[in-house]
């Protein structure tokens, strides 16, 4: 992934104002509205809002200096962007702190605002899914189908909301162009502020016809199979967003994106901590004496694992590379098996003879006694 200091042009020392301004810059060369339907650009924007949202946290650009952007829970899940929750209307409401409370271009180009805050841009609403994994296929990476009800253009009248056979019309009020304009007086003179059509709210059409079947709108709710490629390694908390796999929008409206969140299925014997998987194997008292070898379970099947003659109950063995590999790498973490040595309590006679003999050769040990370390 990219720098975040990078991204906005600035080094790792970088004061809070040198960092707004620096955002404020990039913010005002890629907004959409002096970049109309241009991807990069819009890409480019919602970057640096991102980047913004943590080196602005002191706390997350701590979290950020020490550990990258797995510090801050960012990354771009096999290519689909940064994990972080943003949608366009998130950026634009940051505006208020970085540019006093306004719009960044009415003044500069007298524009109102829109109902989606601003002039010229809409998207439909942003899903938001769960999908449960098992360790299994959070090692290898999976495909999975998932279903989910959305919004979808109406398949009676192609989502343009006219009865079949029918048209909208070119809206009366705006002309078609979907917006209105208004001259104030303000102290400085006059001002033009350009807004929505409140008629035909933006489209510049006016449905006469209305189809049945989605009432005007051009949506309709809809089930919806999208697949979903889960990369390795991935851990509850992680997502990855879909672009333009969300709700779908009317005329002139962006279609949302889905955010696909991970969570892991409790597993029977397994606890994972970070890419390690930890284990716990209970063994006899003869096996912790003499040493011995044991099958145990791994997430890709049974394997040896050597027990050292004189183990302590609660001594930890390591497999290593038995554990889910790093996200985006080839690396892989460790399994941890906590050994607990099983004492009896139901001896038989000869079991109670030999331990009554194995004391008398032994001797009885005096007990030490140590700090708990907590």
């Amino acid at each position: 992934m990219k720098d975040l200091y990078e991204i906005l042009g600035v080094d790792k020392n970088v004061s809070k104002d040198e960092l707004k301004r620096a955002y404020r810059k990039i913010a005002m060369k890629y907004h959409p509205d002096r970049n109309p339907d241009n991807k990069e650009a819009e890409q480019k924007f919602k970057e640096a809002a991102e980047a913004y949202a943590v080196l602005s946290d002191d706390n997350k650009r701590t979290k950020y200096d020490q550990f990258g952007h797995a510090g801050v829970g960012m990354g771009e899940m096999g290519g689909q962007g940064f994990d972080m929750n943003f949608s366009m209307e998130d950026i634009f409401s940051q505006f208020g702190n970085i540019f006093g409370g306004r719009h960044p271009f009415e003044d500069i180009f007298g524009m109102g605002s829109s109902s989606s805050g601003r002039s010229g841009y809409r998207k439909a609403r942003d899903l938001r899914v769960s999908l449960k994994l098992e360790l299994e296929e959070i090692l290898n990476g999976v495909e999975k189908t998932i279903k989910i009800k959305r919004d979808e253009h109406c398949s009676t009248c192609d989502g343009s909301g006219a009865k079949p056979g029918t048209s909208p019309t070119r809206c009366k009020q705006c002309g078609g162009s979907g917006q209105v304009r208004q001259v104030r007086q303000s102290f400085f003179g006059q001002s033009v502020v350009v807004s929505d059509c409140p008629l035909c709210h933006g489209t510049g059409e006016f449905i006469e016809n209305p189809c049945s079947s989605c009432n005007g709108s051009g949506i309709t709710r809809e089930t919806a199979s999208i697949k979903v490629k889960v990369p390795k390694g991935v851990e509850s908390g992680n997502y990855m967003t879909l672009d333009g796999q969300g709700n779908k929008g009317g005329k002139g409206v962006q279609s949302g994106d889905l955010l696909v969140f991970f969570e892991e299925k409790q597993h029977e014997y397994f606890i994972r901590n970070g890419n390690d998987i930890l284990l716990e194997t209970h063994i006899a008292v003869h096996q912790a004496v003499l040493g011995d070898t044991i099958k145990v379970p791994t997430i890709e099947g049974h394997a040896g694992l050597k027990i050292p003659k004189g183990i302590q109950s609660g001594h930890l063995l390591r497999m290593r590379g038995k554990g889910l590999p790093r996200l985006r790498s080839s690396q892989r973490g460790d399994q941890l098996i906590k050994i607990v040595v099983d004492i009896p309590d139901d001896l038989s006679k000869q079991e109670k003879n030999l331990y009554q003999e194995l004391e008398k050769i032994r001797g009885s040990k005096k007990p030490i006694f140590k700090r708990m370390e907590l």
